[in-house]
């Protein structure tokens, strides 16, 4: 069977099951490009796929990510004859540590509102009122990038005060409140928004360029990266990237979370209410944006203090 033609009908396979499946479709192809265009599935040698594994620098989560992604496609070979066997390594490598996110204090994340008005050393496509009020939905609704990008204007319900987050990372559609403030920023904004272009097939852009077009999520990454330097924010922990705009969302569900702790609230409930409101499946999948502060620590220290001594939690 050959490879490439293979590795399409997994992709296939796993898209009918409800699955996006873009990362790993992008490693499959990748991996059938690496191999060759004319390759069977039983020519495929273990020094191919390690050397694919490895790319060309150290060993990083994503090596692990491409590891899974092989493992996946020959169970499926394996499940249906085309091989008898996964020519994939042994011995797996230790996994780095886990990325750290960054989680911004409340004097930073004025301080990066403040700089989208001064960011731009000549006028931009992206207007300033448009970067802020980004930043405020992804951290006052702890959205996802590619979800508040994507977002319509029908979708934005300022009289009822919600967003509608339609088919998402696990093709949920659900609906996001938000407070007073955040709906006052988004009214402003959009009064003040040009006229939209709408992509063919799809909704009126609820964020959009001077132009009306849809926001890129590359060209925001970008900057937002500009805007993080002017508001003079930067890791000092060694770790290997700088506070990200995805950080926001981890912000804002430590900081639920913290303040939570702070009214003396019953976390191990509201967390379930937390996933929901997040777009997680499982409980687990919020579990990895609650990263420890200094703070949250305190927090969760001073309640377990309580606790021990007879008083209330």
């Amino acid at each position: 069977m050959n490879l490439q033609q293979l590795i399409e009908r997994y992709v296939r396979y796993r898209q009918a099951l409800g699955e996006r499946f873009k990362t790993n479709a992008s490693i499959l192809r990748a991996f059938g490009r690496t191999i060759g265009p004319r390759a069977d599935i039983g020519d495929v040698r273990a020094g191919q796929v390690s050397a694919f594994l490895a790319g060309a620098g150290p060993v990083t989560s994503a090596w692990h990510i491409r590891h899974n992604a092989l493992k996946g496609f020959y169970r499926y070979a394996i499940g249906r004859g085309y091989v008898a066997e996964a020519p994939l390594p042994a011995v797996l490598p230790k996994r780095p540590p886990p990325f750290v996110p960054y989680i911004f204090s409340p004097d930073e994340l004025r301080r990066l509102l403040i700089a989208t008005d001064s960011y731009q050393r000549r006028r931009s496509n992206m207007e300033p009122i448009m970067v802020r009020t980004l930043l405020l939905v992804l951290y006052g609704a702890g959205l996802r990038v590619h979800e508040a990008l994507a977002l319509n204007r029908a979708d934005v319900d300022l009289d009822n005060s919600w967003l509608t987050v339609r088919r998402t990372k696990f093709y949920k559609t659900r609906l996001v409140p938000f407070g007073p403030q955040l709906c006052q920023a988004l009214a402003e904004y959009a009064e003040r928004r040009g006229a939209p272009v709408p992509p063919a097939g799809e909704g009126v852009p609820f964020f959009t360029t001077r132009q009306g077009t849809r926001v890129n999520q590359g060209t925001l990454e970008d900057i937002f990266q500009r805007v993080r330097k002017q508001a003079g924010i930067c890791r000092t922990d060694g770790a290997r990237y700088q506070p990200r705009l995805h950080d926001l969302r981890h912000t804002f569900a430590v900081h639920r979370l913290t303040s939570w702790y702070r009214q003396g609230a019953d976390v191990q409930q509201l967390v379930h209410h937390l996933s929901v409101y997040l777009g997680h499946v499982h409980l687990a999948g919020t579990q990895v944006y609650l990263s420890m502060t200094p703070e949250l620590l305190a927090e969760a220290g001073a309640r377990f203090e309580r606790y021990a001594g007879g008083g209330k939690p």
